[in-house]
């Protein structure tokens, strides 16, 4: 038994609020797992939702665990946060993935539980090991041999289904229970071999699900602030993202419901915290922000679209105390942001800057995209002189601001209209990469940058079939050595999921009906290209 991770976990509870402990008697109890660490995780807002969905229905009693950089080492058994149970006394395994490389530490997780790793070697005998989440919802098929079951969609529209078929056939024998969750809607039984895609799933009205902190812990990057999700989707339809297809359509919550869930908020903290892809488009976020100010709340905000750009937004955030404000222009050049559907100008995103700077707030960050598709060495001159003008604004109307960038290469996502393309060379890259950090910090602009070569692997496991899997399985250590020797011994060549893509064939991810038509995907393609 691992005593040194059933301490540290009994302090972490000791320092929550809002923890859901519920006796096992005559209950499903679920491991909601998170494959990264509990600071990492516990700042993600569907790990909460979900969490307080499954603990909503009374058959159900729900606990979390995560992934630990010491377990590594260690090789000790994962035990749930709450009742510090080993994974294997669970009669299911929830993997909530929303990020290519946490596909890493799912393996580990599952052999430090000493659950067969492959859903075919599983018996009667083991849990029932399941995934979801934004990834999942793009493409399942890099990790699907590891799931018994893969939900594709939205856990609000799914677990309402497939609960009642667990609770009928979780004692039974594991085909029959595989065979009936493979005929719900929204839910992949990868040895069921469907033949028809599975549909993806939506809730149409959010306001009957809320999507708050339901526990608050300092110990967490976002610890200082009570979490509300105000919409889901995006209807931009930039080229390259995968919210606009993987969560539309678009939906807000309404007025009403957004501000009873903050006057709870503020009951554990004194800061709120909006999240969605696109927080600015809710069609009475100004109302909102006065509101919420009003009731004496700082206020956060995950991002704001270059245009529109609300000064009373910005007022109210910069009363609200918000230290940082984050504009994505994602592009150096006017021809580029065409190019990805952007939408947006230089002089929209150099006004921008100045209404920043305008409301005293002074810090501004900036998030760009390297390689994406034609890109030039042009191009990322034009990111340095449209960051360096943005600064000259910023310094002229803010004295003491600072501007900070982050910039990632472009990673083709499935079910965008840029899943066809391919990935820029790793040397092509680190040049550019180098000409922005030449450029941009002597002129006291911070650069945080995405390592090229994880963004690389991002790009095959984003694009990946089931062949990944035995990569996964393979490796000895969580690094770049330890995935290129992995990728060696398996004898895959893994360049050919970063290499261009022919729109006629087969995508992996064929066996996903996410809404949108894949002709509709290839005009767009067409259209950027064109």
């Amino acid at each position: 038994m691992g005593w040194d991770e059933i301490k540290k976990n009994r302090w972490r509870l000791s320092r929550e609020q809002g923890t859901i402990i519920k006796d096992w008697g005559g209950r499903i109890p679920v491991a909601l797992i998170y494959p990264n660490s509990y600071y990492v995780g516990m700042s993600n807002l569907g790990l909460h939702t979900i969490y307080r969905l499954l603990n909503s229905y009374g058959e159900v009693v729900c606990e979390r665990a995560f992934w630990e950089k010491e377990g590594k080492a260690q090789k000790a058994p994962i035990l749930s946060m709450e009742s510090q149970r080993p994974l294997s006394d669970f009669a299911v395994l929830a993997f909530s993935i929303t990020q290519e490389l946490d596909y890493f530490n799912i393996v580990p997780i599952l052999n430090a539980s000493g659950i067969p790793l492959y859903a075919a070697d599983r018996d009667d005998r083991h849990p029932l090991v399941i995934a979801g989440g934004p990834c999942i919802i793009a493409n399942p098929q890099p990790l699907s041999p590891f799931f018994d079951c893969l939900c594709i969609g939205e856990a609000e529209a799914i677990l309402p289904v497939m609960l009642p078929t667990l609770s009928e056939g979780i004692n039974n024998k594991r085909h029959e229970l595989l065979k009936a969750l493979a005929s719900l809607p929204g839910v992949y039984v990868p040895l069921a071999h469907p033949e028809t895609p599975i549909v993806r799933q939506w809730v149409s009205n959010l306001d009957d699900f809320p999507a708050t902190s339901s526990i608050i812990t300092p110990d967490t990057e976002l610890g200082d602030l009570y979490l509300i999700e105000i919409e889901r989707g995006c209807n931009w339809g930039c080229r390259f993202c995968l919210v606009s297809n993987a969560f539309r359509p678009m939906r807000f919550r309404s007025m009403d419901k957004l501000i009873a869930q903050a006057k709870l908020g503020l009951n554990y903290r004194k800061r709120i915290g909006l999240v969605g892809p696109a927080v600015s488009d809710h069609p009475q976020i100004e109302e909102l922000l006065v509101r919420l100010r009003q009731m004496g709340a700082g206020l956060s905000i995950s991002s704001l679209r270059v245009k529109p750009l609300s000064p009373i937004v910005l007022r109210e955030m910069a009363n609200g105390g918000a230290r940082t404000i984050t504009l994505a222009p994602e592009a150096g050049s006017q021809r580029l942001r065409q190019i990805i559907k952007k939408g947006i100008s230089e002089d929209d995103i150099l006004e921008a800057i100045g209404k920043v700077a305008k409301q005293g707030i002074k810090q501004l960050k900036l998030y760009f995209m390297i390689g994406l598709p034609s890109e030039t060495d042009a191009d990322i001159e034009e990111i340095i002189n449209l960051v360096i003008s943005g600064k000259k604004i910023l310094d002229r109307k803010q004295s003491g601001s600072r501007l900070s960038l982050n910039v990632a290469p472009f990673v083709p996502k499935a079910g965008t209209p840029f899943q066809w393309l391919p990935m820029a060379p790793l040397a092509t890259l680190n040049r550019r990469l180098s000409l922005l950090k030449n450029k941009l910090p002597p002129r006291g602009i911070k650069l945080k940058c995405e390592s090229p070569a994880w963004s690389q692997v991002q790009g095959v496991l984003s694009r990946g079939d089931t062949k990944l899997a035995e990569v996964l399985a393979s490796m000895e250590e969580v690094s770049l050595a330890g995935w290129r020797q992995a990728v060696e011994k398996c004898h895959l060549d893994i360049d050919f999921y970063t290499h261009q893509w022919d729109t006629s064939q087969e995508l992996p991810w064929a066996i996903i009906d996410s809404g949108t038509e894949p002709e509709k995907l290839k005009l767009e393609l067409d259209r950027a290209l064109g």
